[in-house]
């Protein structure tokens, strides 16, 4: 069966690993995975993990046949029977290695609990003990097709994940001319085995045709499974080294305190918030030809308003790619250089500042009304993922970490009902505010947090206050140019989906970007080599992510 493009594919497959990836991801994260890339990983360890593949795969080739004999389509019935065939040369690619170890699996190692889970899953789903299923539907041979699709459903998510895990660190080998697993990661990154992982899906696409609505439902709640008890799997393999993830295993309670830093806008807001407060000004403005009320502010009509907050907004684009061409003019250092930096963001904090004073003069910020900031902070989206990591830190009692969000924001009450909403009460929140008077906005802000000099001095104050009984360990998430100074300061500072503006700005003063998870494997050896202190050494290295579930999978693991 040829192979395409796992985008060019049918929907159901596709679309289950993109809605489940988060648990790919955490999968990533794991010390297991993390210590295998860097090549640290210890060979005991390594030697469990594939016995206890070796019993994952054996329940894979016995549910391979039980869909061969329900699919009724001849062409699926080869194409089942070649994948199963594939599994048993895998098994007898095990069984050389273990042979060149010595080693036994039968006698050495059982089956333990998190791969019992999976294979008493993916065999009772061959066996059509499936929930939402009653077997009696199952007994003519169209109704049986249908258990052969919801068996690849339980199977696939395995088959990504190891291509997934493998295309992740083969990177790695480019760099280790004696990688200790060059042979597993060489298995999984292979195009053979890229292939073998298109076709299971092409198959579930072929055998998903027919099917209801609430059959392929049956499928993504069996795909969901089994990502969790693939992940399951990766996080029970015993690891008897330190790790230098997830950074909360690493933290100690009576001894440090974790401190935590957010920028607001586009890094937990999907939207810029100073766009919802001029929205909601023009929008409860009064229009042409309205009386307004007697005792209020008198307002902008609403069509002024529109044009006024455009020209802002036009204005304070280009004058602020104006001010980051300038910084770009002076020479390029060639190592890092915090000072210059901190220098040249001056300007950038005096512009940010002018821009304020035009936005307050203008008025359009005046006659906000506050229960209509209210609302709309509990409508504002946040990023996927930011609000459960943000639960997670808080319900995690034995962590005791503090979080704090600083923001150019103008008005923190914003912020604090879009948190508030998703029951996040208890964050930290530094931002500009507005004035209000009888619940309206006199078009004032109390200027608390306007550039990049008051963010780092505000994070600067926070860690003062702190007491001097536990040492800090601080880590900042942000995205933009305004952060740089922030993110350099803290031990560990991490850029989510970075602007095109921080990347020229910070490689102009020397700083590196690397993508986390490499950055993870480096730490790794690092640790590895005895170095017990790996992230709170001074650096000029950022590590970039591109969602919310890396940050999770960092932090707190699975």
């Amino acid at each position: 069966m040829a192979a395409v493009p796992i985008e060019e594919s049918v929907d159901i497959a596709r679309k289950c690993w993109i809605k489940f990836k988060k648990e790919s991801i955490l999968a990533l994260y794991t010390p297991f995975i993390v210590c295998l890339a860097s090549g640290t990983l210890r060979l005991e360890t390594f030697q469990h993990y594939i016995a206890q593949d070796s019993y994952f795969l054996k329940a894979f080739a016995q549910a391979y046949e039980a869909a061969e004999e329900c699919t009724d389509d001849d062409d699926a019935k080869v194409g089942i029977n070649e994948l199963r065939k594939n599994v048993i040369e895998e098994l007898k690619m095990h069984d050389t290695v273990i042979q060149e170890w010595g080693f036994d699996p039968a006698k050495q190692s059982t089956p333990n609990p998190a791969t019992v889970k999976y294979t008493d899953f993916l065999l009772a789903t061959a066996s059509g003990k499936i929930e939402g299923v009653k077997a009696a539907k199952l007994a003519t041979p169209f109704e049986r097709t249908k258990l052969a699709a919801y068996i690849l459903g339980a199977m696939i998510p395995c088959m990504r994940l190891c291509a997934y895990l493998g295309k992740e660190l083969h990177v790695f080998l480019e760099s280790e001319t004696t990688h200790p697993y060059k042979k597993w990661i060489d298995s999984y990154a292979s195009e053979g085995f890229q292939g073998l992982t298109l076709q299971n899906e092409e198959l579930l696409d072929k055998l998903s045709v027919s099917l209801t609505g609430e059959e392929l439902d049956i499928i993504e709640k069996l795909y969901q499974q089994a990502m969790k008890l693939e992940l399951g799997f990766f996080l029970a393999q015993p690891i008897d080294q330190k790790s230098v993830i997830p950074l909360s295993r690493e933290h100690s309670p009576a001894e440090h305190r974790l401190v935590i830093f957010f920028n607001f806008d586009l890094t937990c807001a999907v939207v810029d918030s100073s766009a919802i407060l001029a929205e909601i000004a023009i929008m409860s403005a009064p229009k042409s030809g309205e009386n307004q009320p007697e005792n209020q502010l008198v307002r902008m009509l609403s069509a002024d308003l529109r044009s006024t907050w455009e020209h802002l907004s036009k204005q304070y684009t280009e004058e602020y790619e104006q001010c980051i061409e300038t910084m770009l003019l002076t020479e390029k250092v060639e190592n890092f250089d915090y000072e210059r930096l901190h220098k040249a963001l001056e300007q950038l904090s005096d512009f940010e500042k002018r821009a304020n004073l035009r936005v307050i003069e203008s008025g359009v910020l005046k006659g906000l009304n506050f229960e209509d900031i209210k609302r709309a902070g509990e409508r504002l989206i946040l990023q996927d993922g930011c609000n459960n990591f943000f639960q997670s830190i808080i319900q995690n009692e034995q962590l005791n970490a503090d979080i704090h969000v600083l923001s150019y924001c103008w008005c923190g009450d914003l912020m604090r009902s879009a948190f508030s909403s998703g029951g996040l009460d208890v964050l930290n929140v530094h931002a500009n505010e507005l004035i209000f008077e009888e619940n309206l906005s006199t078009g004032e802000i109390v200027k608390k947090v306007e550039s990049p000099i008051d963010k780092v001095q505000a994070f600067s104050k926070i860690l003062n206050s702190c007491s001097n009984d536990k040492k800090n360990l601080t880590v900042y998430v942000g995205d933009s140019v305004g952060d740089l100074l922030c993110l350099l300061q803290a031990d560990i500072g991490i850029v989510l989906s970075p602007s095109s503006n921080l990347m020229k700005v910070g490689n102009h003063f020397g700083v590196s970007f690397i993508p986390l998870f490499p950055g993870v494997v480096e730490k790794q050896k690092i640790c590895a080599a005895g170095n017990s202190s790996c992230w709170t050494e001074a650096s000029s290295v950022l590590y970039t992510v591109s969602s919310w579930a890396e940050i999770h999978a960092f932090i707190l693991g699975s």
